[in-house]
């Protein structure tokens, strides 16, 4: 059962469902919130994924997004799931899910970008800088898996 609140506004009383989100959080610190599970084909080590993603700092800065926020175009990357090629954390996060599905993690530093090769890493300079320079804080990421290739 979710929490009820009421409060009141100039007078007039209001009701307010709250929904608290779990999270599950992984051995590496890593959290990750579930928001639409997918009904496609399971993400495993090894394979070629294709995805969407929105990447900010912990205070909410927006560092970058492969989705347009103006015009809702986007620019899907693909990557392996291998141990060299993408950061731990976020590669954590993309195991086990399935195609179709988004979650929202908090990615540790320790598992975040610790060296300037792992993916995905922005063309633009101001975003790549904004993730190498602040590489020693915790990012959140938003997946949406497009496919499993």
């Amino acid at each position: 059962m979710f929490p009820v609140v009421q409060f009141l506004i100039l007078g007039f009383s209001f009701w307010l469902v709250i929904q608290v989100s779990r999270t599950l959080k992984l051995p590496s610190g890593v959290r990750i919130q579930e928001i639409i599970e997918g009904e496609g084909r399971e993400a495993h080590e090894g394979d070629l994924v294709e995805l969407n993603y929105v990447c900010r700092r912990a205070n909410g800065y927006f560092v970058h997004s492969t989705v347009d926020q103006f015009s809702g175009e986007s620019s899907p990357v693909k990557l392996f799931l291998d141990d060299n090629d993408v950061i731990e954390g976020l590669k954590e996060v993309l195991l086990g899910m399935k195609a179709g599905g988004k979650r929202r993690a908090l990615i540790p530093p320790s598992v975040g970008y610790i060296n300037e090769t792992l993916k995905p890493i922005p063309d633009e300079f101001g975003p790549r800088r904004s993730l190498l320079s602040h590489a020693n804080e915790p990012l959140v990421f938003e997946v949406q898996l497009l496919k499993v290739l």
